[in-house]
Order: structure tokens, then sequence, then C-alpha cells
């Protein structure tokens, strides 16, 4: 009979840590939480200090019962849920639920599943740290609170099923100013003027640009400045080169991935939305077979520090050593935490640096060997030395018209070696030979219209990364927000863009409206650093609640007095109602956009709305709709299903092949591409820009 049992919160995780240790172990999950507040009521008591009401999660009751029985027959219980706060909370009600008596009670924590990393924390067994427990405790109030309190107004005033969150509503207030900065820009229309110059009996063309007009920055409004300067500059003659400035820069290497930089990388690179990088880290970090044994290929998942272990970091060097040589080598940079909460842990890092991705591809599915690589190919960059770049400037002059044309060249690739970046600049040309003093002859003039550009809207990862450039939620808090957002339809999204909603924007102007301080970025960022404070016992948590509370109570009193029934726009379709002859209206609920019919609760009546595309069918020539697989996934069919029976998981467009004839589709990679749809044929294009 083992004599010690070990909780962890999932089976994979059990399953992985079960190999580390001998028979007196046995390691079994809790699946998560056992213990939280009801989903029925707030669960908080307002009139006793905030005390929290927690009660056995609905479905785990028999596992608990499992658990307490196993903790009866064993010497001592070790607590492994992971290392932050969450973690710490899940500890902390399973000891209860479980009434483990203290005194054979401890809690271990690793931040990597390795056989290392777990039983060095066995011999390193603590305490359940209250601190992080209270802040942990501070963060769920807070947000019951605010969700709670507000939600309800939302349903009452604008509709059901509607939602707000302390990081939730920040982050929507976000988007929206964006919306709005996009709505109140005002495109200017700039020129620019271009040259290629030659040299008489010399190879190379070079390609400089107007930069100077006298002593003045060369700043053309319209197309008639531009052709104006271009008859002045085509009279000036030959040019002469003034100066010729070479010199060198550096690259510095990308520090190794926290949770924040991660679910940015992978969404860019290779596609991954932040929850399903979420997801696919947590399955590396609890571990996957590799051959015969099962191991956890990265550290925790959930980090803001860019902290490596001497030991990972001697690791890497070696095997950097090893493979590229001495030279790419980089020196030890002073990798940093962002934030206090997490810094006990490192950055995000393989786990044993000699399992290359190409060592294990056979052991993961597809999506985990591309994140697995992406992981390992920055942590083993961040070790390397800079890559290192000639740079050139030449400045070309005459009757007071300056061209400059600037560029590097790769000297040395350093990092680059393993882990290109998209920002590579174009191969620099120059005149063979060229010379300070030379004269050069105006072989291309020209000028080009531009208009200044609106702010983007954000993609994922750009809220991902302004989210935390703003102190706003945690590492574990970035991917559940955002599919909130989405769930709730306050935001759509549409090729990587999120669009606020009418729903959104009625949300967030309610809020803003009544709860000024909920949405307030700096607010938002404070109240973190009130929770940091709890965490290391500067503040009761408590009497930080209670802060809160007096001031947002009169809020809520406030928006239920004052604030009006909200009448929410609704689209009027030309789809006539087949039961009473209304014209239908378009609404979106969990599974999409339906159609409804306005005479609503007389007349119930819905119908499946279909998004066309505005492609004809490459086999019979009716148009294509986007559909959903079982699974989700959108492919696109035709309207003529079943008759005919063409589907594209890529998008098609109306471009035909040029070089075939076969239809094309979008690929939406690093770089947006239109290939064609025949794989024989290979045939590929840069995308047009939709603007």
């Amino acid at each position: 009979m083992a004599k010690n049992l070990v909780i962890v919160e999932s089976p994979a995780k059990a399953k992985t840590i079960q190999r580390f240790l001998g028979s007196n172990y046995e390691v079994m999950a809790s699946n998560g939480h056992v213990r939280d507040l009801p989903k029925s009521q707030m669960g908080v008591d307002l009139e006793h200090d905030f005390e929290p009401k927690y009660i056995t999660i609905r479905g785990k009751g028999e596992l608990v019962n499992t658990l307490k029985k196993e903790a009866k027959k064993v010497d001592r219980v070790y607590l492994a849920t992971d290392p932050d706060r969450e973690g710490e909370a899940i500890s902390w009600h399973l000891a209860h639920v479980l009434e483990l008596p203290p005194e054979t009670t401890r809690r271990i924590t690793f931040n990597e599943i390795t056989k290392t990393a777990v039983r060095n924390s066995l011999k390193n067994a603590r305490d359940i740290d209250q601190g992080l427990v209270d802040a942990q405790q501070a963060r769920r109030v807070l947000d019951r609170l605010v969700g709670y309190q507000i939600s309800p107004v939302l349903w009452k005033k604008v509709q059901k099923g509607l939602s707000a969150g302390r990081v939730q509503s920040a982050a929507l207030k976000l988007l929206c100013d964006r919306e709005n900065e996009i709505a109140d820009f005002v495109q200017e229309e700039f020129w620019t003027i271009d040259a290629v110059f030659t040299k008489q009996g010399a190879k190379g063309n070079l390609s400089a640009r107007l930069t100077k007009v006298g002593r003045n920055k060369a700043t053309i409004a319209n197309q008639g400045q531009s052709d104006d300067l271009i008859r002045l500059i085509r009279a000036c003659g030959d040019f002469a080169v003034q100066e010729i400035k070479r010199g060198h820069r550096l690259r510095k290497a990308p520090l190794p991935f926290t949770t924040s930089t991660l679910q940015q990388e992978a969404s860019k690179r290779i596609g991954f939305t932040p929850s399903k990088t979420m997801q696919i880290a947590q399955q590396l970090y609890e571990g996957v077979t590799v051959g015969k044994e099962t191991v956890g290929l990265i550290t925790y998942l959930r980090t803001d520090s860019t902290r490596v272990a001497v030991e990972a970091h001697e690791a890497a060097v070696n095997r950097i050593r090893a493979v590229y040589g001495e030279e790419y080598v980089g020196d030890v940079r002073g990798d940093k935490s962002g934030g206090r909460i997490q810094d006990a842990h490192e950055a995000i890092r393989p786990t044993h640096i000699d399992f290359a991705p190409s060592d294990v591809q056979a052991s993961l599915s597809r999506d985990q060997f591309r994140l697995y690589q992406l992981i390992y190919d920055r942590f083993m960059a961040s070790r390397m030395a800079p890559a290192r770049y000639d740079t050139i400037q030449v400045i070309l002059l005459k009757n007071g018209f300056e061209f400059t044309s600037s560029g590097s060249k790769l000297q040395f690739p350093g990092f680059l070696k393993v882990y290109k970046e998209d920002d590579e600049q174009e191969p620099f040309h120059m005149i063979d030979g060229l010379q300070e003093g030379d004269m050069v002859q105006i072989k291309d003039l020209k000028g080009e219209q531009h208009f200044t550009q609106p702010p983007a809207r954000y993609t994922e990862a750009a809220l991902v990364r302004a989210l935390e450039e703003n102190g706003v939620g945690r590492p574990s808090t970035y991917a559940p927000t955002i599919s909130t957002l989405l769930t709730r339809s306050y935001v759509a999204k549409e090729k990587k863009a999120l669009y606020v909603t009418e729903l959104g924007k009625t949300v967030n102007q309610m809020i803003c409206q009544y709860f000024q301080d909920i949405v307030d970025i700096g607010f938002t960022a404070g109240m973190e650093e009130k929770l940091d404070r709890v965490e290391e016992g500067e503040a009761q948590w408590k009497q930080v609640i209670g802060d809160f509370y007096k001031d947002f109570a009169p809020l809520v009193e406030k928006a239920n007095t004052e604030l009006e029934k909200v009448k929410l726009p609704v689209t009027v379709t030309d789809v006539i109602c087949d039961k009473c002859g209304r014209n239908m209206v378009l609404k979106t609920g969990r599974f999409g956009k339906f159609y409804a019919c306005p005479g609503f609760p007389e007349c119930r009546n819905i119908k499946p709305y279909q998004e066309l595309l505005d492609v004809p069918c490459p086999q019979c020539g009716a148009p294509l709709q986007v559909k959903h697989s079982h699974k989700g996934r959108i492919f696109y069919g035709c309207t003529r299903y079943p008759a005919c029976d063409f589907v594209a998981w890529d998008k098609p467009v109306a471009k035909k092949c040029p070089r075939c004839g076969s239809y094309m589709v979008e690929k939406n990679g690093r770089q947006a591409r239109i290939v064609c749809a025949s794989k024989e044929c290979g045939y590929s294009e840069k995308k047009e820009s939709e603007e």
C-alpha cells in the first residue's frame, strides 16, 4: 500500500508524475477546482465582511469522497497543484474539503514536470502559502461582485444573457476606443519622390528617396507639388555623391517566451488563437509520451518572467557550442520579470534541451509539434549571439535637393540561424565602386501618392499585448477574457481583426457611463498591484474588497434607478416570415447569426442564415456559402448541395489561375497569398491589399 498521496489537477499530469515516483506514492487528480462560489447566487456575504460561501462543485461529490478515503489510508498528503495563485487556492480548498490534518499535509510545487523537478519538490515541501490564497480569494470575490451586480443591470436594461467583468469590460473599452479612433481618423494625402541613379561606365543602380529640399525636410502634399519638384530635379543634371557612411549594427536575440509573448508569436507565426495556444501548451507541460516514457516537454505556461535557471542556460549554451560553434554563443542577458506575482517561475522553455523538435515530432500531434518547435527555437535563440549587420548610407546632392539611400547587409546571422524574424530588410543594391565625390545620373524619377492610414484594428495577439502593456489582468486571464468577448457577441472576428458589434458598443457605453472605474485602465492595473500586496502580506484581502465596494455599491444603485431600457438596433431584411408575413430581422445567438420574426412572442419563427461569398462555385457557377463542420471548423460549399458537391477548406476567390485555369484560394500565413487549388500547378502570388 502506498504511504503517500500526491494530488494534482489533471489526469494527464497525474499519469506523468506517477512514472517518476515509486510504489510508495499514489498520484490522483482533482480535475481542477473541487470547491467554488455557487453559480445560482452571488455567494459573498455582504453583511459579514465579504465572507465567501464556498460549495462543492456539482458533480464532484463522488470524486471528493474517493480522494477523502485515499487520504485516510496514507501517512502524508502532498498537494501538487499548479505553481501560481490559482493552484495555491485549489490546494487550500482541497485541504478543507478533504479535511486534511495540517501536520500530515504538505504543499509542493515544480516549474517543470520532470523526474528531477518533482523529486526535488518533495525535498522542499512547505505549508500552504496563505498570502497566495488570499490574493486569489480577493480576485475571485472582486470579480464576483462586479459580475453579479453589473450583469443583472445589463439583463434588465439591455437584454438577457449579457455579462460584465472587471478585466473583460476594460478589454472591451480598449477595443471600443480603437473603433472610435478609426471612425475619427481623417485621411491625409502625401507624396514621395524616388529616383534610380546610375554611374557612367559602372555596373549597378542605386535607389534613393528625396529627403530634403534646401534645409527643410521634403514634405510633398499633392501631385502638383510633386510634378513641380520632379521638373526642377530633372533640370539639375548630374548629382554628386556627397557622403557615404559605413557602419555596423547589432540585432539582439529575443528574450524567451512569457505567456503574453507566446500567445502573440503563436498567433503571428502559426495562426493559433490565444485559447488554442494555452490549450496546446498545457498538453506539452503536463506530459506527452516520447518513446517509452512520459515527459513534460515545456516549463509552466503561465508566467510573466523571462528568468532562466542556470542549469537550463548552461545546457542550451553547450548545445549551441556543439551544433553551431563558439561564435554563436551569446552573452547572458539581463533577464527580467514583467511583474512580481509570477517571478517565482521561469520563462517558458523546453525542459530537456536534448529533445529537439525533430527528435520528438513522431510523438506529437501537428499542433503540438508546431508550438513546441516555436518554444524550443525561441529559447535557443535567446541564448545566442546577436546578428551583426554592415550598414551603409549614401547621400546625393545637387542644387539643394538631397536624396538618401540606406541599407544593410547581414554579416553574421547569430540567433537568426535558428529564429528568423519577419521584418528582415530587402537586399541593398549599390553601384559598383561608388566613391564620395563621384557624379551619378538619374535613370528614373517618379512621384508616388500615399495616404495616411488609420490605426489598425486589434487582432487577438495585439489585444493581448495591449492588455499586458496596460497592466490589465494577468497571464492566465488573457485568453479567457478574449474568448468571453467573442462568446457574448460583444466582438466579432473577421480575417483576424476584432470588430466591436453594436451590442458591444451599447454595453461599453452603459458601463462607461455608470461604472467608469471598472473600465478605467489605470484603476484595473492599480487593483492588480493591490492583489500583489495581498500576496506579499502587505494588505488584508477583505480590506481591499471593502475599500472597493464602498464606492462601487452606490454606482450599482444609481444605474438601476437612472438607466433607461436600451433598445438594440436590428437589421431588417427582405426575408419574409412564412408564418405571419413580416420582414424578418437578423439576430446573433450563441451559434452565430439567424433570421428571427419581429413578431415574437406571438410568432416564434426563425430561419437559418446563409453567409454567401461573392464567388461563383467552380463546378456549377452557383453562389458559394460559408459553412461550419460539426466541430465548428469553417469550410466553403456550394448552395446547390447535394446537387453540387463542391467543398473547400480554404476560402475560394473569384480570380482564376493564370497558369492552369483552376480556381484559386486564400492562404493567410505570415504573408497573405493567393494560390492555385491544383496541387500539380503550384502557382502562387501575393494577395493584393483590400484597402
